[in-house]
């Protein structure tokens, strides 16, 4: 007896989800591997400069490779850059990916239609164009959203880039109004940024699906005298949040606890560097493999976010290696946070230096909050918890 015919599913994203490094990298993974457990998937990846990209053996069938042109990095490069893109009022991260849309239709071409595409991040939502028509249904899936993101940014900024900001957000929202109606499914993080989603295009339909990371056991915890800050260095919310914390928070902290170290885990830490040097107690490991373990041996996991959409993976992150988190307000936003249980909140520098400080003082204290956390993490934010949650709610749009 001949074998089912598999249905086929179309996987379109802005950055190679292996290796799996990164908050974009781990959701665009999942979300795939949920694909590939049903479907015949074709993937089509941008690549930037020196990334590499490493799918696992089988699990897609053919592979559109589409190489971004250099950008230089340097800071008079990058602004007359973004000089550019204001003039033109294009966001910067649509912008970097635009262009491509005759190399996805003659990938496309030949290929017999697809029962469903998934499309990573907003930044690629325009090649619907390329896309709609070859494929039954298409889905969103909105890591952020752009114009909250831009509009958090600038209420986070000095001017000139609040203005550019403004500008920015204005330009996200207007496309956003354009082509989030066109999907047939929006994925949004968290209930806030659905809500978001629904206020832009209250035609659209929307469904949350959580950041999540692979089941792991609980790592061994071996406490050092550290704090711990993880996450890409270069990215604005967390660029942001080190210039605040080391110079609203940490101070406070290193009188107080004169043994006391302050690890940044994450890549590219020279986009921080202004704001630590002279500072011999603080660490930047650069990229890790393994950013969980870094994180085990914390007493305590600070998110002293200021600006972001989303939900925040590095949280997920404390949770899973059971480490106390003390974060922001908005940092946990879309996230089930309780404070005093699975983590503390704080605003303000002062509120964030007495939560950190209580919890370095007590040891009990800090095993219950991460105690609380990890089993949080076990009950949602597994990929095995999402999938069942996609297989439940969103079955027919995925599987028929």
């Amino acid at each position: 007896m001949a074998e089912p015919v598999r249905r086929r599913a179309l996987f379109v994203t802005p950055e190679a989800p292996y290796p799996m490094v990164g908050g974009g990298a781990l959701r665009a993974a999942s979300l795939l591997e949920y694909l590939a457990r049903s479907h015949s998937v074709d993937a089509i990846v941008f690549r930037a400069p020196g990334a590499g990209i490493d799918f696992p053996s089988g699990l897609i069938d053919r592979l559109l490779v589409i190489d971004l042109p250099r950008h230089s990095k340097h800071r008079a490069a990058r602004a007359l850059r973004n000089g550019h893109r204001l003039l033109r009022r294009s966001p910067p991260l649509i912008d970097r990916f635009a262009g491509f849309g005759s190399l996805i239709a003659a990938f496309l071409k030949d290929r017999p239609p697809y029962d469903l595409a998934v499309v990573e991040h907003f930044w690629c939502a325009p090649y619907w164009e390329q896309i709609g028509a070859r494929c039954r249904r298409t889905i969103l899936d909105l890591h952020n959203i752009e114009s909250a993101w831009h509009l958090g940014c600038g209420r986070a900024s000095d001017w000139p880039h609040s203005l550019a900001h403004g500008v920015f957000h204005r330009a996200a929202l207007d496309l956003e109004r354009q082509w989030l109606p066109r999907y047939s499914l929006l994925l949004a993080a968290s209930a806030p940024d659905a809500q978001r989603v629904s206020s832009i295009a209250p035609q659209a339909r929307v469904a949350i699906y959580p950041n999540t990371i692979p089941l792991i056991d609980l790592p061994a915890r071996e406490e050092q005298d550290n704090i711990v800050f993880s996450g890409t260095l270069e990215y604005e919310p967390n660029r942001t949040a080190v210039r605040y914390f080391s110079s609203q928070i940490w101070p406070g902290l290193e009188r107080r606890w004169p043994n006391l170290k302050w690890r940044l885990v994450g890549r590219a830490p020279e986009a921080v560097e202004r704001y630590i040097r002279g500072c011999p107690r603080i660490e930047c490991t650069g990229a890790v493999d393994d950013a969980i373990a870094h994180l085990a041996t914390a007493k305590v996991a600070v998110v002293p976010l200021l600006s972001g959409s989303g939900t925040r993976l590095k949280i997920i992150e404390a949770w899973a290696a059971g480490t106390p988190v003390v974060s922001t307000s908005l940092g946990a936003e879309g996230l089930p946070a309780l404070d005093g249980q699975n983590m503390l909140l704080a605003d303000g520098s002062e509120s964030f230096t007495r939560a950190v400080s209580r919890l370095l003082e007590f040891a009990g204290e800090r095993e219950r909050i991460g105690r609380a956390g990890r089993a949080q993490y076990e009950r949602e934010f597994t990929w095995d918890a999402a999938w069942g949650a996609l297989d439940r709610d969103l079955g027919p749009i995925f599987n028929t």
